[in-house]
C-alpha cells in the first residue's frame, strides 16, 4: 500500500491546471465519491489488523494532500481568470460576516458612564498594577490596620508591595494628587482580589466609582447624585434607602440600596423577597484621605461612591452565574444588544 500512497502522492503533485474545467477534473480524479483516494481507502478493509494504523496514518496524509493541493491549483486558477487589469464582477454576491455585538459589562459600563457624563462627571483611568501608597494607605489603610484584611490582595512584590488593584479608588488618589478641586469624576475599570472563583464572585470583575471634592459639599448632594443616577438607570419609579456601613477612606460610610426594579418592592427571588437590592457602597472622603493628597479638608470636602458592574448587569438582565461574564461563549454574548 505504501507504494500506491507515494505514486498516488507524486501523481498529485505534479498535476497542473490552468483553467477551472482542470481544476474540476482533479478534483473528479482524486477526491470524488470515486476518485482513487476514497478509493484506497475502500482497500483499508485488506489490510492485515497489525498494518493498520500504519496504512490509516498513510491514508490520512495522502487526503490532506490532495485536499491541499486542490486548493493550490483552484487559487491559480482564480487568479489567471481574473488577468491583469481584468475589473472584480461587481454583480457577484456579497459575502456578509457576522456584525458583532458589544458584551453585557461593556453595555452596562458605557450606560452608567453616559449618566454620571450628563450631570459634569468626567472618565479616569489608571493603571491596574498599584503601589501600597494609593491602593491602601493614602486611602486611610495604615500598616498593619484590620481594613486591610477586607481585601484578599495579588501581590507582585512585597518590598516594597507591588499588587494588582483591588479597587479604582487607587485612581481617585491619583488624581486629587495631579488636580485641584473642583473635582468630579468616575472611575471606571478592571480590579483584582484573591477569591475563590464560583457562582457569585470572581478574581477579575470590573467597578464605577466616582469623585465630586468642592467647597460646601454634603451628604445630601451625594444623596441627589445617586437617586438621579438610579432613576436614569433603573426608571424613574426606582427607590432608594442608605443603610450606615463602613469603608476606610470615607466618613460617613453607608451602603445603598434600591427598590427592587424586578417586582416594584413586593418581593422576588432577585431581592430575596425584601423589596430592596444592594448596589453601592458611598460616603463622605475622610478627611485624612483629602490631607494625604494635600488637600486642605478645612476648606473642602467631598463624597465618593463605587459600585461593582457585575452585580448591576446580573441583576439588570437576570443572570445567575458571574462565571458567564468571562467565558466568552458567543451564545451568551449574542443575547445583548447595544451600540458596537
Amino acid at each position: 500500500m505504501k507504494d500506491q500512497v507515494d505514486r498516488l502522492l507524486e501523481e498529485i503533485n505534479s498535476f497542473t491546471a490552468e483553467t477551472t474545467e482542470q481544476v474540476e477534473s482533479f478534483r473528479l480524479k482524486f477526491l470524488s465519491k470515486k476518485g482513487l483516494v476514497p478509493a484506497m481507502f475502500a482497500e483499508m478493509r485488506n489490510v492485515p489488523v497489525n498494518e493498520k494504523k500504519e496504512a490509516g496514518q498513510l491514508l490520512n496524509n495522502l487526503k490532506n494532500r490532495a485536499n491541499e493541493r486542490f486548493e493550490e491549483l483552484k487559487t491559480l486558477a482564480e487568479t489567471k481568470l481574473a488577468g491583469p487589469g481584468k475589473k472584480e464582477d461587481l454583480t457577484r454576491p456579497v459575502g456578509f460576516s457576522d456584525a458583532g455585538t458589544r458584551h453585557p459589562i461593556s453595555i452596562v459600563r458605557n450606560e452608567i458612564v453616559d449618566i454620571f457624563q450628563r450631570i459634569g462627571y468626567t472618565v479616569s483611568e489608571g493603571p491596574e498594577i498599584e503601589d501600597d501608597w494609593h491602593n491602601f494607605t493614602a486611602l486611610n489603610f495604615p500598616i498593619e490596620h484590620p481594613a486591610r484584611d477586607m481585601q484578599d490582595t495579588f501581590f507582585i512584590e512585597t518590598s516594597p508591595d507591588i499588587a494588582l488593584r483591588t479597587h479604582t479608588s487607587s485612581v481617585q488618589i491619583r488624581e486629587m494628587e495631579k488636580s485641584k478641586p473642583p473635582i468630579r469624576k468616575i472611575f471606571p475599570g478592571r480590579v483584582f482580589r484573591n477569591e475563590a472563583i464560583s457562582a457569585r464572585a470572581h478574581c477579575i470583575f470590573h467597578q464605577v466609582e466616582g469623585l465630586y471634592i468642592d467647597e460646601g459639599v454634603s451628604f445630601a448632594d451625594l444623596k441627589q447624585s445617586l437617586y438621579y443616577f438610579a432613576t436614569e438607570l433603573f426608571g424613574e419609579n426606582t427607590k432608594l434607602r442608605f443603610r450606615p456601613s463602613y469603608f476606610p477612606f470615607t466618613e460617613p460610610s453607608a451602603e445603598m440600596d434600591i427598590s427592587c426594579f424586578i417586582c416594584g418592592g413586593k418581593g422576588c427571588k432577585i431581592c430575596k423577597n425584601s423589596g430592596w437590592v444592594e448596589i453601592l457602597g458611598c460616603g463622605m472622603v475622610d478627611p485624612n484621605v483629602l490631607e494625604n493628597c494635600n488637600i486642605d479638608s478645612e476648606k473642602y470636602t467631598g463624597f465618593a461612591f463605587g459600585m461593582g458592574i457585575e452585580r448591576i448587569t446580573m441583576l439588570k438582565y437576570q443572570i445567575d452565574d458571574i462565571r458567564l461574564f468571562f467565558e466568552n461563549d458567543i451564545r451568551f454574548i449574542r443575547q445583548f444588544t447595544g451600540a458596537v
